[in-house]
């Protein structure tokens, strides 16, 4: 137990150097810096809340807009960025597989951790945003809606280290990845509810990880008005089960990466 306990720490702190490395390299140490990771997806979830708020009604099926937005989008910008972040990240850092101590999985845990925590600061800082303003009220369960971010985070996990593993073995991957993003997007839950659409489809919508994860987000934030659909057990088992192939993927990915 006490060498396990000493690899996890020794491992921990090469995470966290791998995440202040990335932090340096990829906006500096000057001007807004660090901030600039949590100011990128403000921007993005701010502005789709706003013209949405603008430009649709101000509730759609007896909940408000900004609400669902921001419960949708915040998610779906977690996933896109881990899967932006995932593709060629090997290819791109993998001279720091020299050190010993250093693993693909450190090398790719770094990136989704940043990508995830930075999404989920920036979704607080929208939320209440909204909430000040009086376009969104607090969350009625907090419990859930938790759940609903840790099983989202889970997937966007499992989602990298399948991708990333993916795009070293073909590059096939990375040209084809933002149009299957964008194909994806009716199956993210983002801007739907599986209550809205007919019962014989539900199925479809429920077969996804992040739908049944945004749903327990809305859940958590409107409470019973919204009707949420969702399977807790079908959920863990369905990303623990994405999380053991993308573990597997990248415990043997070592041979296809191509140190530049």
């Amino acid at each position: 137990m006490n060498n396990l306990a000493k690899l996890f720490q020794i491992q921990s702190r090469v995470i966290y150097a791998l995440i202040m490395r990335e932090l340096h390299t990829r906006f500096g140490r000057e001007n807004l810096g660090f901030l600039w990771f949590v100011g990128e997806p403000i921007l993005f979830c701010a502005g789709v809340a706003i013209v949405w708020t603008a430009i649709r009604p101000s509730h759609e099926y007896g909940l408000p807009m900004t609400a669902i937005v921001i419960t949708g989008y915040v998610p779906l910008t977690m996933w896109r960025h881990c899967l932006a972040r995932s593709v060629s990240a090997y290819r791109s850092n993998g001279s720091l597989m020299f050190h010993r101590q250093v693993t693909p999985l450190d090398i790719i845990l770094n990136r989704m951790i940043l990508e995830i925590i930075g999404t989920i600061i920036a979704g607080i800082i929208v939320a209440i945003g909204a909430i000040l303003l009086g376009y969104m009220n607090p969350p009625k369960t907090y419990g859930i809606l938790y759940l609903g971010i840790f099983f989202q985070s889970i997937f966007c996990i499992a989602s990298g280290l399948i991708i990333a593993s993916l795009s070293e073995m073909s590059d096939l991957v990375e040209k084809a990845l933002s149009i299957v993003s964008y194909l994806s997007l009716p199956l993210s839950g983002a801007f739907t509810m599986v209550d809205w659409i007919s019962p014989r489809y539900q199925w479809i919508l429920l077969s996804s990880p992040s739908v049944e994860s945004v749903e327990m987000i809305r859940d958590g934030q409107f409470g019973h008005i919204a009707h949420a659909h969702y399977n807790i057990v079908f959920t863990a088992w369905i990303d623990f089960f994405l999380l053991l192939i993308g573990l597997w993927a990248t415990l043997r990915v070592r041979n296809h990466i191509t140190i530049e």
